[in-house]
């Protein structure tokens, strides 16, 4: 990801130690993770009813196991790959107006949000403390149920006529290319 978007990374790192405002910042400047957090959102709206809060919170839990597996050294293999396709397959969800079981919607979540969660904590900073570094997983948790939040009141605000339903498939379309994008980059870098 950091050959295709190298300012964002490297905008990651201006605060060092700092925890919470890094951690923070980590899913707000990688576009890959940007797009997954708040297409979460946009399908939770999509789908409606209780999966409008029980899909995003069951990305937030698992992402913060998946963190867990990071920073206790767990290898999964091909993470960037499945954030990648994470954000193919939330935009394609979007795209095909796709009307999943709450239950399943939340274990197809809950299966990318190890990958982002691993991500974020296999790239825990180097912290002066314990409680630093729980800073740095609080702002990072924060700010993914934020996108959650925001991805979902755009959605709710699209979905109320039928113009912004159509609206709200395009940027499943734009989201899925994107996503297409980021792991043709992962591609051509291995």
């Amino acid at each position: 990801m950091e050959l295709l978007f190298p300012l964002p990374t490297f905008l990651l790192h201006v605060t060092p130690g700092s925890g919470a405002i890094e951690g923070f910042l980590h899913p707000i400047l990688g576009v890959d993770h940007l797009l997954a957090m708040v297409t979460v959102g946009l399908l939770s709206a999509q789908l409606g009813g209780r999966a409008i809060w029980t899909v995003p919170l069951t990305f937030v839990v698992t992402m913060a196991v998946g963190a867990g597996l990071g920073i206790l050294g767990v290898q999964i293999p091909l993470v960037e790959f499945g954030i990648a396709a994470s954000v193919v397959v939330l935009g394609l969800a979007l795209l095909l107006k796709a009307k999943l079981p709450e239950l399943l919607a939340m274990v197809f979540v809950a299966l990318f949000a190890v990958f982002h969660g691993w991500a974020h904590g296999a790239e825990l900073p180097v912290m002066d403390n314990t409680i630093t570094a729980i800073a740095y997983i609080v702002g990072f948790l924060v700010s993914t149920a934020g996108l959650h939040v925001v991805g979902a009141l755009i959605g709710y605000i699209l979905l109320r006529n039928e113009r912004g339903a159509i609206m709200l498939r395009g940027a499943g379309l734009l989201i899925a290319l994107a996503g297409i994008f980021i792991m043709t980059g992962l591609f051509t870098a291995a």
